[in-house]
């Protein structure tokens, strides 16, 4: 049967699934998940933030998909009943060697079409009377919602069209006879299931590289797994935040240093720090895989990755195990909070992509072979912008199943 198979039932899987089945709605399609629901990963494990495009290099995907496809999201959640509100929120400078950096964050975030203003001390205290800042950008295009929500939202849509969504289906095995001369890729889950498909989609998120090893396909990537540690901070006075409240990241990381995001049940959660995990579901410090550590310690590019980085390392494996110097850190930003204040609030686990130089790949990596598509990094703001990623994956897909050719990014995000 001529179908198209996608790999990996998160917010990126169902999206492509979800373009797909509105611009192929008579191709039969399945989606495997290999959790018992959908989302269960970094699609709901993470800080909620529909991000503005602030952060990212004008020209690059990200760039090209973070602006529209957060004002994607923020209409789908209101005309789909999910939670939103466009709250904006604040990238604070605590000290004079972050005035530069905040700058260029600044320009890169007008040259990508954010609304932003700089705004100094005295109205830093006007809009967020506890966090001390010296100067801050104010972002007015930031929202927050409930991911794991809006996941759920494209699984009951992709239900009533019909979709086959397949939970539980973990993927074993793909065999590709032919599949160079147009023939059929075979995919096989570790409960006996068997489907030929046309086009295999491989969003598979923490896993994405070993599926596209297991199609033959070298991904250029290996993805190392990033747990990222959340408190829950106690409102009272002196530790009131309104809207997200963020420092000024470290250029050379991709990540965004400890941040404080009001939820829309009210909690506001600290955090994410980063710090390796030793299994690619590694929620907890005793969560191990054989496989992953091995993984570390035989490949170079990731011993490469580990020389550049192990004082950050370092840093944020204390923090991790240390609460006074997570509380000095968030005191950097609100002075009043005390130990007792913050209490654990659970983990998320990001799939960083590494190269073979060892170096961190910030960019999204989405790669098109024979009968297939792999989508290989996928970081923030891949939820955020996770309606204009799905159809541009659906494109490639569509292209790999009927030559139709595939729209480029500019094409996507005006479309």
């Amino acid at each position: 049967m001529s179908r198209i198979v996608i790999i990996g039932g998160g917010i990126v899987g169902l999206a492509t699934a979800k373009a797909l089945s509105e611009t192929l709605p008579d191709v039969p399609l399945t989606v495997l998940e290999a959790e018992d629901r959908v989302g269960v990963h970094q699609s709901g494990h993470n800080s909620n933030v529909i991000h503005s495009g602030l952060y990212y290099p004008p020209g690059s995907l990200k760039a090209r998909l973070a602006r529209q496809g957060g004002e994607l999201m923020i209409r789908y959640c209101e005309e789909h009943g999910l939670p939103v509100d466009r709250r904006g929120k604040l990238v604070v400078a605590t000290a004079t060697s972050q005035l530069v950096p905040m700058a260029e964050l600044a320009r890169r975030g007008r040259a990508n079409g954010v609304t932003l203003r700089e705004i100094g001390e005295e109205e830093v205290r006007e809009l967020e009377p506890d966090v001390a800042g010296i100067a801050a950008l104010d972002i007015a295009d930031t929202a927050i919602t409930d991911f794991a929500a809006v996941t759920r939202s494209y699984a009951a849509e992709l239900a009533a069209r019909g979709v086959d969504l397949r939970l539980g289906a973990r993927v074993a095995a793909v065999d590709r006879p032919g599949a160079r001369d147009g023939g059929p890729v075979v995919v096989r889950t570790e409960r006996g299931e068997e489907l030929e498909a046309t086009v295999l989609v491989n969003c598979a998120g923490l896993f994405s590289d070993r599926v596209a090893r297991m199609c033959g396909v070298d991904p250029g990537v290996r993805v190392q797994p990033f747990r990222g540690e959340y408190s829950a901070l106690a409102q009272r006075a002196g530790t009131t935040v309104h809207r997200p409240v963020y420092p000024v990241p470290d250029p050379e990381l991709p990540f965004l240093g400890v941040h404080l995001t009001p939820g829309v049940d009210g909690t506001v959660h600290v955090g994410p720090n980063a710090v390796p995990a030793f299994s690619r579901t590694g929620y907890r410090w005793r969560d191990l895989d054989a496989s992953t550590i091995s993984a570390w310690w035989r490949d170079p590019g990731m011993r490469r990755l580990a020389r550049s980085y192990w004082r950050d390392g370092a840093r944020e494996v204390v923090r991790s195990l240390s609460k006074p110097m997570l509380v000095a850190d968030v005191r950097r930003l609100l002075p009043q909070v005390r130990s007792h204040d913050l209490r654990r609030a659970g983990a998320g686990v990001r799939a960083q992509a590494v190269d073979d130089a060892g170096r961190l790949v910030d960019d999204f990596v989405v790669r098109a072979t024979p009968g297939a598509v792999h989508v290989l990094n996928a970081p923030s703001p891949a939820a955020t912008s996770s309606l204009l990623i799905g159809r541009y994956v659906a494109g490639l897909a569509r292209e790999a199943y009927d030559g139709t050719p595939a729209p480029d990014v500019a094409a996507v995000v005006s479309g």
